[in-house]
């Protein structure tokens, strides 16, 4: 009996182990993407692609959840704060997961290097060089230089807020143009404002991404100049890049980025990033970041995202250090 009793327990003991292991595969129930904006814009819009077609990919609701604010710092700290289990991940951009960390190190109440691990590069997002046609003469680059130089100061340009990608971006193309004295205009309605703002002609010029301004252009509303991307559009064949005006290093190209805390087992991180690259290879995925003139450019792996977003952050270390733009305390 007593030998029947125990074989009845190791039996009872493998059984619950396998059960744990099954309990345990990633991911076994939702999975929460934090995202650092409103609903709308070209991060959310990212995160909820992926999130949508991971579900397929991987078995489990992948859901997003925005946390805007604080220049990014809400929705990081939360995220580095959860579980390193894999079921609270973060998408984030330049301005959140690259500039965020430099500007406002010393505001984080994480350590950013250390509790922040990311998981991949998703896509990146090319943008424009416009200017308003409401009451504003410049059609080209030069044209625009040369209004600024004979109107300083009483030239605006439109930002979706102070120390924002594209603040640094005007910032860095009016130095190297020869010092532009250019007036910034913040606006915390994101892009769709700065967008209400250039189409009325209260802002003048604006770095903005294609996919929320394509349609303004169209209707003749608005005037890109050049585009920041590695080539010119098919959509827009006579939109020179930046690099063929004569500013190849100035704008960015904005990533779009997943991140995970620190701690989470590299087999999880290795899940999710096989699951995001096969997701964004479905062809309605494709689709969508084709219409929104998005790029697809995942990292190749776990392994090189750290270096990829080490080598973003070193860059934009030096961009701050070139351009100097007071941010909030």
């Amino acid at each position: 009996m007593k030998r029947l009793y125990l074989l009845l327990v190791v039996l009872g003991l493998a059984v619950a182990g396998t059960a744990a292991e099954a309990q345990e595969k990633y991911p076994s129930k939702p999975v929460k993407i934090l995202v650092p904006y409103g609903p709308g814009g070209a991060t959310d819009i990212v995160a909820r692609i992926v999130g949508e077609h991971l579900r397929d990919v991987l078995g489990q609701a992948y859901y997003v959840e925005n946390k805007p604010g604080g220049y990014g710092m809400i929705a990081i700290e939360d995220m580095a704060r959860s579980r390193p289990d894999g079921y609270t991940l973060m998408v984030g951009n330049v301005s959140t997961n690259a500039i965020t960390p430099i500007l406002f190190k010393s505001k984080l109440k994480i350590n950013y290097d250390r509790d922040v691990v990311p998981v991949m590069r998703l896509v990146d997002v090319p943008a424009f060089l416009l200017v308003t046609t409401k009451n504003f003469a410049p059609r080209t680059v030069a044209e625009l230089i040369d209004n600024v130089k004979k109107n300083p100061g009483k030239v605006r340009y439109g930002t979706v807020g102070v120390g924002s990608y594209p603040d640094y971006d005007m910032a860095l193309f009016a130095k190297r143009a020869g010092d532009l004295e250019l007036t910034g205009i913040p606006n915390r309605a994101g892009a769709a404002g700065v967008v209400l703002d250039m189409v009325t002609g209260d802002t003048q010029v604006a770095f903005l991404n294609v996919a929320s301004t394509a349609a303004m252009v169209r209707d003749g509303k608005l005037k890109p100049l050049a585009i920041v991307n590695h080539a010119r559009l098919p959509e827009f064949p006579d939109v020179p890049t930046m690099a063929e005006v004569g500013f190849p290093d100035v704008g960015t190209i904005a990533w779009q980025a997943m991140f995970a805390p620190a701690g989470t087992p590299k087999d999880i991180l290795e899940t999710v990033h096989k699951g995001a690259i096969r997701a964004m290879q479905v062809p309605a995925a494709q689709k969508v970041f084709a219409d929104q003139n998005f790029n697809i450019v995942p990292t190749p792996s776990v392994e090189e995202a750290k270096p990829w977003l080490a080598q973003e952050i070193a860059t934009w270390s030096k961009i701050t250090q070139e351009v100097k733009i007071p941010v909030p305390e």
